[in-house]
């Protein structure tokens, strides 16, 4: 009966380092990465009062926000995002690059924002509505009471 004993202990003792690790392994920060910015190198590449707006749009790709070409300026932009357990992600780096055009759609001016700048710039947000105007499920399944028809919870043919 000893050497039982001695035998699930052991096994209580690796089943809780186990899990011991396991949770230690969970919690433990990810990183996740959102957008692009492109690199030093190729945005030294561009000329001020020389370059085109499609020139830097086959270049980089399109840019971040459509809205942004009514007011002349392209935005790329990239997040970093730190994740800790269940807990709220956090930004820890944030890069805008805004390239500004003239009247010719020829560069004006470059700049880049970082997070520590705090300067905020309006992109477009992308989100599908669902079609749902705020009706709680409660109030859904209330109201398809009305619409039950008795014949078909009994299985009569019209």
């Amino acid at each position: 009966m000893s050497a039982m004993t001695g035998k699930l202990r052991k096994t209580m003792k690796a089943a809780g380092l186990a899990s011991a690790f396991a949770i230690a392994a969970g919690c433990s920060p990810m990183d996740r990465y959102y957008g692009f910015i492109p690199p030093a190198e190729e945005i030294a590449t561009l000329n001020v009062g020389t370059t085109t707006k499609d020139e830097v749009i086959a270049l980089f790709g399109p840019p971040v926000s459509d809205r942004a070409l009514q007011n002349n300026t392209i935005y790329y932009a990239s997040s970093q995002f730190e994740i800790f357990g269940p807990f709220e992600p956090e930004e820890v780096d944030r890069q805008v690059l805004a390239i500004d055009f003239d009247g010719n759609d020829t560069v004006r001016n470059i700049s880049r924002y970082t997070l520590e700048d705090g300067r905020v710039v309006m992109l477009d947000r992308r989100v599908t509505e669902d079609g749902i105007n705020d009706i709680t499920f409660l109030s859904q399944l209330l109201g398809s009471f009305g619409r039950i028809d008795a014949g078909q919870l009994l299985g009569e043919e019209p």
